[in-house]
Order: C-alpha cells, then sequence, then structure tokens
C-alpha cells in the first residue's frame, strides 16, 4: 500500500460496438538522490477501443446537465462497483443502464459518477458524457474529481476475488491514454481536496500515486483488496504502454 502524505500536502468487437480512436500545512516531497538516474518522461499511449454511450444505451434523458471540463488529467483513481463478479459480459449495457440510474436518481448527480467502466472480459464503456477524448469532471471521487479520471470495474473485487489480466490490460490502456503527457504512472502527484467528506479536509493538499484506489482519498473500501493490490502492476502496464512497449 502507497504511504498517503498530507500536505497540511478476450472476444474482439464489432467494429459497430467502438468509437474511434484551499490553506494546507506543507510537507516536502522526497528529492530524488544525485546518484539516481532520472526516470524517462512518459509519452501518451493511443485511444484503446472504447464502447460508447450509444451503444450501451445510456438513458440521456435522465442526465440533469451538461458536461463540465476541467483541466488535462494528473491523477486516475480506480474503482470497483461493487456487484457480483458471475455475470454474463452481454448483460452488461443493462448493468450500466442500472449503475447510471443509481447514480442520477439515488445519489442525485447529474450523470454517471465514472468516466469510463471496465468489464471483467476486459471490454472499455463510455461512462459520463461529455466526449472520451476531453476532460470531463466526474463524480467519482469526493474532493479529487478535477483534473482526474474515475475508472470503475463490474463486480466486487474484495478479499479473495480474482482479477483477470485482460482486466488489469484495460485499466492500464486507459490510464496510459488519458494522463496528460508528462506524468508518470509510477510516480506521485499533489492534489488539492475540495470537499472536507474526503480523508483530506477542504483546502488541504495531498501526495498521492499517479495512478491510486478510491480508498487512498475516501473512507471506503473500494476497489476491494484483491483489485488494490494490483495497483502496482496497473502502473507497470501502464508505464509500459505510454512508453511504446
Amino acid at each position: 500500500m502507497w504511504p498517503r502524505r498530507v500536505v497540511l500536502g478476450a472476444a474482439v468487437l464489432p467494429l459497430a460496438l467502438l468509437v474511434p480512436r484551499d490553506s494546507p500545512v506543507r510537507l516536502a516531497l522526497p528529492v530524488t538522490a544525485a546518484h539516481e538516474r532520472p526516470r524517462p518522461v512518459p509519452r501518451g499511449a493511443a485511444q484503446p477501443a472504447i464502447v460508447s454511450r450509444a451503444v450501451w444505451r445510456a438513458d440521456e434523458h435522465l442526465v440533469r446537465e451538461p458536461a463540465v471540463y476541467t483541466g488535462p488529467v494528473r491523477a486516475v483513481f480506480i474503482h470497483h462497483t461493487g456487484e457480483s463478479n458471475d455475470y454474463d459480459c452481454a448483460d452488461v449495457p443493462r448493468m450500466l443502464r442500472a449503475v447510471e440510474e443509481s447514480h442520477i436518481e439515488g445519489n442525485g448527480w447529474d450523470d454517471i459518477g465514472y468516466n469510463f467502466l471496465v468489464d471483467r472480459c476486459g471490454t472499455i464503456y463510455e461512462g459520463r458524457a461529455g466526449g472520451v477524448r476531453r476532460s470531463v469532471r466526474g463524480a467519482h471521487t469526493t474532493g479529487f474529481n478535477a483534473d482526474s479520471v474515475g475508472i470503475a470495474v463490474l463486480g466486487n473485487y474484495g478479499s479473495g476475488a480474482t482479477v483477470p489480466p485482460v482486466l488489469v490490460r484495460a485499466l492500464a490502456r486507459v490510464a496510459a491514454w488519458k494522463l496528460m503527457p508528462g506524468a508518470d504512472p509510477r510516480g506521485t502527484v499533489r492534489l488539492v481536496s475540495t470537499n472536507d467528506a474526503s480523508r483530506f479536509p477542504k483546502g488541504a493538499a495531498a501526495v498521492l500515486p499517479v495512478i491510486s484506489g478510491h480508498r487512498d482519498v475516501y473512507q471506503t473500501n473500494c476497489p476491494g483488496e484483491a483489485l488494490y493490490a494490483q495497483l502496482p502492476a496497473i502502473r507497470a502496464a501502464t508505464a509500459a504502454l505510454r512508453k511504446g512497449r
């Protein structure tokens, strides 16, 4: 598990399914030793195949407000949705519509909270509306929705759950594509909380892994013990993709 510091600091889809490619107390960041070789600056990766909202038949009549845009993506937050893991991937569109309805009518949000969702078969879906290529502010990580992207895995990845390798690869593909140029998936980022309901008071800064779990900034078990344990693998895979490997 990454330490937290407060700065107080599969199958091929048919082509029809795809879319184209606040006052903190200060804590000094660690200083790289002079003898350590700096890591190469990562570069962006290609957009992965994404199933659009039109294809999974999002109910656009439920959406309350148009998308709000934020700055370039500096951080990625990984979630799970909590359903059973034994679903048929052919049923995912129905599951996504249930998540959309729950987030809008149950939670009172403008739209589905996550920017992207991934199923256990490794298929990537467009979440919140506004354009997959744009920096859409989601409602996925209380206090840290700005300049970040939220990716949720459909299912429950608590202790003892198996995380399919294809799922890890899908998460890495989204992260590698969405992170801004120069962001190191294996590094850290300084983000300022906008909400007292997070682990960090409003206005406080936190130094977090660029790819974090929801639990890193909120009192929750999300994304589950099993998926959280895969974060190092997701970071490594993301870094490799951004170097073109």
